[in-house]
C-alpha cells in the first residue's frame, strides 16, 4: 500500500460539511482502520506523501515509480495498491502504465468524500482494492484504477464529474469490471498486449502546456508558452480538437520550429481524428485519438523525454492501444 494523501486520506472536521483538506490521516491510522474492518489482506504500506492530487508532481511519481517498481520485483508481493487523491489519478495512472511492466497488479483507489463525512466512500474503495488487487485474473492489464464499485484500466479513466460518487468514466472501452467487497466480476481477458513496459523510466520530464480553445482567442497564448520554453503543446480544441485559425497558424509554426503539437479537445468524450477539420498532414500536428487533454500530455512528456518527436512517431504512439 503506497499512500500519496488526497480525500480518502481527507478530514472536515464535520460530518456534514462540505469543505475539508487533504491527506490529513497518516498511513498508520489507515492501516489500523483498514484492518479493524476485518479485509483479509496482509498490508506493507509506505507512506510516499500527504497531499492533494492537485499538487502532485515530478518527487511523488518518481517514488511511486521506485516503490511500485521494487513491490513487483519482490516475490513476497502479490500486488500493489497506490491511495490518492482524484483530481489527477488519470495521470499517475497512465503515466505509471505506460513505464511498468504489466504483470503485478497496481491499482489506483480513492475517494470522493473524505474519511469522517456521512457516507464516506474510502473504505469501500480500498476494501475493492484490495480484492482487485488479490486477484489472479487482476495479472497482465496494466494499472488499473478502482471507484464507485468499478474497475477501469488507465488509458479509458477519467474523472467525469466533480463531486458524485459515480464520477469516474471510461472511454472508449467503459468499465472492465464490476466490483464490491464480496464479488468480482471482469467483462473480458486482459487486453494488455505486451508485458513490457512501454517506456524507459525518465530522468525528468519535459515542460509541456495544455492550451484551452476558446471562442474569440487569438495567437499570442501560444506565443506566451513558447516563450516560457515549452517543448510540446496539447491543444484541448473545440469539438474534434478546433480552433480559431490564428491560433492554428501560430501553433503550426511551432511545430515548424520543433515543439510538437497534439490536438486533443475539451469536449467530455469522443475521438479526435486526423484531417476531419484541420488538416493535420499540412500543419504537421498529432492527433489525440481517444485520449483527453491531461492524458494526452502525460503521452506527450514521455514521448519528447524519450527522444521522439517526429509528428508521425508521436501519431503512432497516440493510436496505440
Amino acid at each position: 500500500m503506497l499512500a500519496t494523501g488526497g480525500t480518502i486520506a481527507g478530514s472536515g472536521g464535520s460530518a456534514f460539511g462540505s469543505g475539508y483538506q487533504p491527506g490529513q490521516i497518516a498511513v498508520g491510522d489507515m492501516l489500523a482502520e483498514i484492518r479493524s474492518l476485518g479485509i483479509e489482506a496482509e498490508l506493507d504500506a509506505v507512506e510516499v506523501a500527504q497531499i492533494g492530487s492537485q499538487d502532485i508532481g515530478w518527487a511523488e511519481w518518481n517514488r511511486l515509480h521506485s516503490e511500485v517498481a521494487r513491490a513487483q520485483a519482490d516475490d513476497e508481493i502479490c500486488g500493489v495498491i497506490i491511495t490518492h487523491g482524484t483530481d489527477t489519478a488519470e495521470e499517475t495512472a497512465l503515466l505509471l502504465d505506460l513505464t511498468l511492466d504489466a504483470g503485478k497488479p497496481v491499482v489506483l483507489v480513492g475517494a470522493m468524500r473524505p474519511a469522517d463525512a456521512v457516507g464516506s466512500d474510502g473504505m469501500r474503495n480500498f476494501a475493492n482494492a484490495v480484492r482487485v488487487a488479490s486477484d489472479p485474473d487482476a495479472a497482465n492489464r496494466g494499472v488499473l484504477v478502482v471507484m464507485g464499485d468499478t474497475v477501469f484500466a488507465a488509458r479509458d479513466v477519467r474523472k467525469a464529474a466533480t463531486s458524485s460518487v459515480d464520477a469516474f468514466k471510461g472511454y472508449p472501452r467503459g468499465p472492465l469490471a464490476r466490483v464490491t467487497p464480496s464479488s468480482l466480476d471482469w467483462f473480458g481477458p486482459a487486453a494488455r498486449a505486451e508485458a513490457k513496459a512501454r517506456f524507459d523510466w525518465p530522468d525528468a520530464l519535459p515542460r509541456v502546456a495544455i492550451l484551452i480553445a476558446g471562442a474569440g482567442m487569438d495567437e499570442q497564448p501560444v506565443d506566451a508558452l513558447l516563450g516560457i520554453g515549452c517543448r510540446g503543446i496539447v491543444l484541448a480544441g473545440m469539438g474534434q480538437g478546433n480552433a480559431p485559425q490564428s491560433v492554428l497558424d501560430a501553433l503550426q509554426r511551432a511545430v515548424a520550429s520543433g515543439v510538437p503539437v497534439v490536438r486533443s479537445s475539451r469536449v467530455d468524450e469522443g475521438l479526435v481524428d486526423r484531417n476531419v477539420e484541420v488538416d493535420d498532414d499540412a500543419r504537421g500536428f498529432v492527433a489525440a485519438r481517444a485520449l483527453g487533454p491531461a492524458k494526452a500530455r502525460i503521452l506527450l512528456q514521455l514521448l519528447i523525454a524519450s527522444g521522439i518527436s517526429d509528428p508521425a512517431a508521436i501519431q503512432a504512439a497516440f493510436d496505440a492501444r
